[in-house]
């Protein structure tokens, strides 16, 4: 295939976490039929390889593989030196990547893995790359959350679940997460040309949570899946956000089918944001606040 040069997002590099199947795949290849040089994060050697080759295909241009666990804070940080050796620039930060679990699993970190992998990761992640995302400026930090966030809480007694575990309440709780830090990292970098906004991508039929589905989804997704969105539906607020000219200096918003909409009322709560924050910052060992001059 002819490789595309003059799309929308030609020269640009757009870095997607979770990007070999799902929504990621199709955020990744909306994006490279608009001219990006895409670079994809999965697990998987093989799986993230063949999708790059798809990716390559759809949109004829340069895809980078990269391979992390994500929910390995030592993972995310050597795949932070990796990214930045590789890529000169970093205009998209498309922190897709996010998992559910109904029992309590726990990462190489001692972490409760629905918090390390949907809230942790993205944060320790967009942290390490930012002076590469500011350097690029006008840059972007698109980070897709979910409408569970509206009956997310966050727990700051038992963040981890130890207490008390629920597979539904700790992704509610890791999806307002996304909201509360995507909406604080904006207030961090006024001063810069980066935007931070988050997303609601739609009920999307993918293998979301097949690894330790709950019962009703066990019992009710396969009844769902005709009613559900395919993965480049589900993409489409991701790519627009990513992508769309008049959002360059739009920032700290939420997103739903490529409109702004109002998050949680406790998604708004600033002095929870930073409290978030310095906790999280605190959990992957950040010695100073990730800000920007």
């Amino acid at each position: 295939m002819e490789q595309i040069h003059n799309g929308p997002m030609a020269g640009r590099t757009v870095l997607v976490t979770g990007g070999t199947a799902g929504i990621g795949r199709a955020t990744a290849l909306g994006l490279a039929t608009m001219g990006a040089r895409l670079a994809i994060i999965g697990r998987d050697r093989g799986r993230t390889e063949g999708a790059a080759r798809e990716i390559r295909a759809a949109g004829g241009g340069q895809v980078d593989v990269f391979v992390a666990d994500l929910s390995s804070q030592s993972q995310v940080r050597r795949l932070a030196g990796e990214v930045l050796q590789s890529l000169s620039r970093i205009d998209v930060l498309v922190n897709n990547v996010g998992g559910y679990w109904n029992t309590r699993h726990v990462t190489a970190d001692g972490l409760e893995r629905t918090f390390a992998l949907n809230h942790l990761a993205p944060f320790l992640l967009t942290s390490l790359l930012l002076d590469r995302l500011t350097q690029s400026a006008p840059a972007r930090v698109v980070t897709v959350s979910s409408n569970a966030q509206a009956m997310g809480h966050i727990d700051f007694d038992d963040l981890q679940g130890e207490r008390s575990y629920s597979g539904a309440r700790a992704y509610n709780q890791s999806k307002l997460a996304n909201v509360l830090f995507t909406y604080e990292l904006a207030r961090r970098l006024q001063a810069t040309s980066v935007t931070s906004n988050a997303l609601h991508p739609g009920v999307v039929s993918t293998s979301f949570g097949a690894e330790d589905p709950g019962r009703v989804q066990r019992l009710f997704a396969p009844f769902m899946r005709p009613f559900m969105k395919a993965p480049a539906q589900g993409a489409a607020t991701s790519v627009h956000l990513a992508s769309a000219p008049g959002l360059e200096q739009v920032t700290g918003g939420y997103f739903a089918n490529g409109k702004p909409k109002r998050s949680s009322k406790c998604s708004y709560d600033e002095a929870a944001a930073a409290r978030l924050w310095q906790v999280s910052a605190d959990l992957v060992g950040l010695t100073a606040p990730a800000t920007t001059s």
